[in-house]
């Protein structure tokens, strides 16, 4: 089985005092937002942002940490012309947070299956620009058309991840279809639909992480 691509976050510290520096990445190991994702401390040191902590930064893609410590003066222009981020804390909770937000950022979104509707087929109408219709009445929620859907027929799956290509109200089209309310579904040649048949539709969306 092949498994899922590791992205990591490389980290240069630096700090005023060695006290401080190791605090700092005691306390950054100790971060777990999963396993998709990886910080690494590629350098530590005591002192001011050398030159060479930002082309050691740029060589490996790094994000260079700065605490209690500033960089020396041609060394923020260099950094700026090698596109290396340099970010400066006085408070170890605010790097902390800073960092783990920018973890979280290299995430990649998860997504779950959401129903929004269902409707059962009544009545089954030929379409020459559409194929079948299916005339339905929408039992909860609402229909949407451009929608995914499956096609349950008693209580067994029998086609799923079709799509709402045609949705009516009467002769009108219509955007969505609520609850209670009669309408016409065109799914295309996606299944060969029958009377009792329940489309349901449902949408991915982005799952919220703690």
């Amino acid at each position: 089985m092949e498994q899922s691509k590791i992205s990591t976050l490389n980290l240069i510290l630096k700090g005023d005092v060695s006290g401080s520096v190791e605090a700092l990445e005691d306390a950054l190991l100790q971060l777990d937002v999963g396993a998709e994702v990886d910080l690494r401390v590629i350098h530590r040191g005591v002192g001011a942002i050398t030159k060479s902590d930002i082309t050691l930064a740029s060589a490996s893609t790094a994000v260079v940490i700065g605490f209690n410590v500033k960089p020396e003066p041609q060394t923020a222009i260099y950094a700026d012309q090698e596109g290396v981020e340099v970010r400066f804390y006085s408070v170890i909770y605010n790097a902390i947070e800073e960092i783990e937000l920018s973890l979280k950022g290299l995430l990649k979104p998860e997504y779950e299956e959401v129903v929004l509707g269902s409707a059962e087929v009544r009545d089954l109408f030929k379409s020459s620009k559409v194929g079948t219709i299916a005339g339905s009445i929408v039992t909860n929620g609402i229909i949407r058309r451009n929608a995914k859907a499956r096609v349950i027929r008693a209580g067994a799956t029998i086609a799923e991840s079709v799509t709402i290509e045609s949705l009516k109200r009467f002769k009108d089209d219509a955007t969505e279809v609520r609850e209670g309310f009669e309408c016409g579904i065109g799914v295309g040649k996606g299944a060969d639909l029958q009377v009792g048949d329940i489309i349901e539709v449902f949408e991915m969306q982005e799952k919220k992480r703690a």
